[in-house]
């Protein structure tokens, strides 16, 4: 969802550093960036790993946490990547969509009942499995939703995490560097320049 369908990182990645330095944690909101895809309590667990967090401290910050950057996250500011609507349509005539995300799930609902209603046929958040990316569980859990083999589908992912849960998941995956150096998507089976070469490869995808 976040850096595929939508442009959100810049402001999830805001929501969180504000969040975490309310609770006395300083983060360099690259860390959230690195950390796309992971889900609310992956996110708080690997950044108080970095910073060395007294775990006695853990099970309160686990709730505090994500629920204050939910509150920071400014949802109006969202903005969909320009040519998604028309691509997704197109692809939905032909194809079975799925949306596999770490974002919460009360986000992820607002933003598909906002930009993308009645678009997908399975949608998996952060809250679903109990491992988030970059297990493979998200998107062996869409999958199993969507009743199909992994190794009919295509992923298209623009975080290591995500690249990393598909592949695990055994699925083909398209690397899209959205907010990061395609040189660190190279996991993928393929990587794309940019969501105009991204719209090319499934316009020929949809000739076939």
């Amino acid at each position: 969802m976040d850096g595929v369908l939508i442009d959100s990182m810049h402001l999830h990645a805001k929501a969180w550093k504000t969040a975490f330095m309310e609770a006395g944690i300083c983060i360099d909101e690259r860390d959230i960036f690195g950390l796309e895809g992971e889900n609310d309590t992956g996110i708080v667990k690997r950044i108080l790993n970095k910073n060395k967090t007294d775990y006695f401290e853990i099970e309160e910050l686990f709730a505090s946490i994500p629920a204050r950057k939910h509150e920071l996250f400014d949802m109006e500011s969202v903005t969909m990547f320009e040519g998604m609507d028309t691509c997704l349509r197109k692809l939905k005539n032909r194809f079975m969509l799925a949306v596999v995300s770490g974002s919460d799930k009360s986000i992820v609902e607002k933003i598909m009942q906002k930009y993308f209603p009645g678009i997908f046929d399975v949608i998996v958040s952060g809250d679903d499995t109990s491992r988030g990316k970059p297990a493979p569980d998200p998107y062996n859990k869409a999958v199993e939703m969507l009743d199909v083999d992994n190794r009919d589908c295509i992923v298209i992912e623009n975080a290591v995490l995500g690249v990393m849960s598909a592949t695990n998941a055994g699925i083909f995956t398209i690397g899209l560097p959205t907010y990061i150096d395609r040189k660190e998507l190279g996991h993928s089976d393929i990587v794309l320049q940019d969501h105009g070469e991204l719209f090319k490869f499934l316009e020929l995808m949809l000739r076939n």
